[in-house]
């Protein structure tokens, strides 16, 4: 079984924003997989399925991007599930807009998020799928703003790109593991 954890904010005003992108690949996978992403428990929307005959659960924390850690770490442990058989997808501003890379682990990267998980895990070792949304266009311009904001026009095929391709890296990842699908989706 797979814990797979797209983190935003939840709230009308924050659909569609960079910091939600982990969540509008969670949408993605769900259409895909016919997956219902609608029951409550421990501060998240979930769903449960299968990619590829093997189970998955798909995650939306509810807990608001700070605080995320609260709801992946009742998930692992509800499901006994080790940290290796989580996946965390979320939005990053080192890297160019619309690029995704795949880790095995590493540091937050000063992602609010991702602190909160890897403190609460007590560990940076778990997978995660890194979606770049690039720095603000402008010198001075707020990050928070930046990336709680919309895509612009000329990003929107970037980001649909993005969004048609997480699915296939991801079913790569549940099929073949981490290390094939870092080998043929980060030289991209």
């Amino acid at each position: 079984m797979k814990l797979i954890v797209g983190l935003g904010n939840p709230g009308r005003e924050y659909a569609q924003t960079r910091h939600n992108i982990g969540f509008m690949v969670i949408d993605r996978l769900a259409l895909k997989f016919k997956v219902s992403v609608d029951k409550k428990m421990f501060k998240a929307l979930i769903g449960q399925g299968q990619i590829d005959g093997e189970k998955v659960v798909l995650v939306k924390p509810q807990t608001y991007m700070n605080l995320s850690g609260e709801a992946v770490s009742a998930l692992l442990n509800w499901f006994k599930l080790n940290v290796s058989d989580l996946l965390v997808i979320y939005d990053d501003l080192d890297l160019p807009a619309g690029k995704m890379r795949i880790r095995s682990g590493g540091g937050s990267g000063g992602h609010k998020g991702m602190q909160s998980i890897i403190q609460m895990l007590g560990t940076e070792s778990f997978p995660r799928l890194r979606i770049g949304i690039g720095r603000p266009p402008e010198p001075g311009f707020e990050t928070a703003g930046y990336v709680l904001g919309h895509f612009r026009d000329e990003e929107a095929q970037a980001f649909e790109e993005v969004l048609d391709l997480a699915p296939e890296i991801i079913l790569c990842l549940v099929r073949q593991g981490i290390e094939r699908a870092m080998n043929l989706y980060n030289r991209r």
